[in-house]
């Protein structure tokens, strides 16, 4: 995949008022309708099998199978530079690097900013002594502005961040700010990727307009238990169901106008979500939970700092106990719920489970995988639901809504979801398979190699699926998949390598509830494939 026009914002980020920092610069255009304007410059994933647009300098460089698609640089004897792009002036360069070989000392792998050739540039590099450089280049040899010891061995990979605003500059490994400088040499210039005598994979190369996170604030090492107010809030609203004004709410906020507080042990965690009142928790690195499912409660934000927050061996549950007896929406039910840029893994039961009437929840830019049961399952009369911008894959069963072909007494006339620019990577099933919900909005998700069907719509469902685009997927949407069938309109959709819709039957229009700009199908595959997931918003 190539983008090189406006996609979503890649960030990565090593505090939690950092988080907010970009995210509320970038909230306007990336939290509106979607295809509106946005700060993806460049993208490239190699997907594609080729480097067009690379100019190259030195080296020997070919795309490669590395887990995916990668661009190597396999010559250690010389500086090898690979520039793409524009003369960008605020510019953040992110990409995945893997060093492999470096043939002496002050040798380094690194990405670039505002280069003016393949000779004159700023860099962030992983050094052979286990340093991190930023530097610059001007024509000869490298110059090192700071740098800072690092954990840096071959064969591992990292993730690189370079941002130059203005003046400053400023380098991140794995979300984590390492080395800073001022400098005005270069004022604009293309990004890229650079060994120096060295050989390096790099993979996922993102290129933003949007300036990095606020310097940390100076004080203790340890953070503060509570952050000021309003430095880790998740901005903007969502697009879809869960803006809609229903049951008494009106939109989806989650925890602003409460107490911020921040989590990185699982009892701070289990503690702050199941707190009364509005709360926003952000989470700090993957925080391993006991087995089960644990209750979120109304008015909540949880939201993961950079790009490494998440969490494994248990699932989060929003909405009361399971209960056939209930069949309307009782005043309790769990309703506000915002989670956000969050990585979960390994979950003993579903990762994710919104039921019981629960409603106007967004699960947005998450990174959902290695579950057991269900990644992300809503049921049992829940509504007003949008699911956005998340990747899924190394799972099976990816996403239900309605738990049961004879569940109509809480389903029927409920289950009004909206997925939109999710990313269905490899994920056989379930995407998502539906009952009894009218309209399911399904819009501009890339699914790829789902092996036993994409949307699956019955049990009188209602599904509008519109804006996709499919690759090699067999059944890419049917309403006679399982059980009985349900309704589906597909319309507009992009199909390569794929089967054709099995559908039928009308459908309500989404657009009876909301205002939605549809993306052209043809770009789906490399906006979503760049923006969805954690450290993009």
């Amino acid at each position: 995949m190539q983008s090189r026009t406006a996609g979503r914002t890649g960030s990565v980020i090593g505090a939690c008022a950092a988080a907010v920092a970009i995210a509320t610069v970038a909230a306007s255009v990336l939290l509106g309708a979607p295809g509106a304007a946005a700060a993806t410059l460049f993208g490239d994933d190699f997907e594609d099998g080729d480097a067009a647009g690379w100019s190259k300098s030195g080296g020997s460089w070919s795309v490669v199978t590395d887990g995916s698609r990668a661009y190597r640089q396999s010559g250690t004897s010389a500086d090898a530079r690979a520039v793409a792009g524009a003369a960008w002036t605020g510019q953040s360069v992110q990409a995945r690097v893997k060093p492999v070989a470096f043939n002496g000392p002050g040798r380094h792998v690194a990405v670039l900013a505002r280069a003016q050739n393949t000779s004159s540039y700023y860099y962030l590099g992983l050094g052979d002594a286990g340093t991190v450089v930023l530097g610059k280049r001007s024509g000869g040899s490298p110059a090192t502005l700071d740098s800072a010891a690092a954990a840096v061995g071959t064969g591992t990979w990292y993730t690189l961040r370079l941002e130059v605003f203005g003046t400053t500059l400023r380098g991140f490994v794995d979300g984590v700010e390492v080395v800073s400088a001022t400098d005005s040499a270069f004022a604009s210039g293309r990004a890229g990727l650079a060994t120096h005598y060295a050989s390096a994979v790099f993979d996922d190369v993102l290129v933003s307009d949007v300036g990095g996170p606020t310097d940390p604030p100076t004080g203790p090492t340890d953070p503060p238990t509570t952050p000021p107010p309003g430095t880790c809030a998740s901005p903007g609203s969502p697009t879809g169901f869960a803006s809609v004004n229903a049951w008494g709410q009106n939109g989806t906020t989650g925890g602003a106008g409460g107490p911020v507080v921040e989590a990185d042990t699982a009892a701070e965690l289990l503690s702050a979500i199941g707190q009364s009142g509005p709360l926003t928790v952000c989470v700090r690195g993957m925080i391993t939970v006991p087995a089960g499912m644990h209750n979120v409660t109304s008015d909540k934000t949880i939201l993961g700092v950079g790009s490494t927050a998440g969490i494994s061996g248990g699932g989060l549950n929003i909405g009361l106990p399971a209960d056939d007896a209930i069949t309307s929406p009782p005043a309790d039910a769990v309703h506000n719920v915002i989670i956000r840029n969050l990585l979960f893994r390994n979950a003993s039961d579903d990762s994710v489970n919104v039921q019981m009437f629960s409603h106007h929840v967004w699960i947005d830019h998450n990174d959902f995988a290695d579950g057991y049961d269900g990644l992300l399952d809503i049921k049992r009369g829940s509504s007003y639901v949008t699911v956005s911008w998340n990747h899924t894959h190394d799972h099976t069963k990816n996403m239900l809504l309605g738990h049961d072909d004879d569940n109509d007494a809480q389903d029927a006339g409920r289950l009004k979801v909206t997925y939109h620019h999710n990313w269905f990577d490899r994920t056989p099933q379930r995407n998502p398979r539906v009952r009894f919900g009218e309209p399911v909005h399904v819009f501009n998700n890339y699914y790829v190699y789902n092996t036993d069907t994409g949307v699956a719509c019955q049990a009188d469902a209602g599904c509008l699926v519109e804006g996709n685009y499919f690759e090699r997927v067999e059944e890419p949407v049917t309403n006679s998949y399982a059980g009985p069938g349900g309704r589906c309109v597909a319309r507009n959709n992009v199909f390569v390598d794929s089967g054709v819709p099995d559908c039928g039957g009308t459908v309500q229009e989404a657009s009876a509830y909301y205002a939605y700009t549809l993306d052209d199908p043809n770009t789906v595959k490399a906006t979503v494939t760049a923006g969805a997931g954690v450290g993009r918003i």
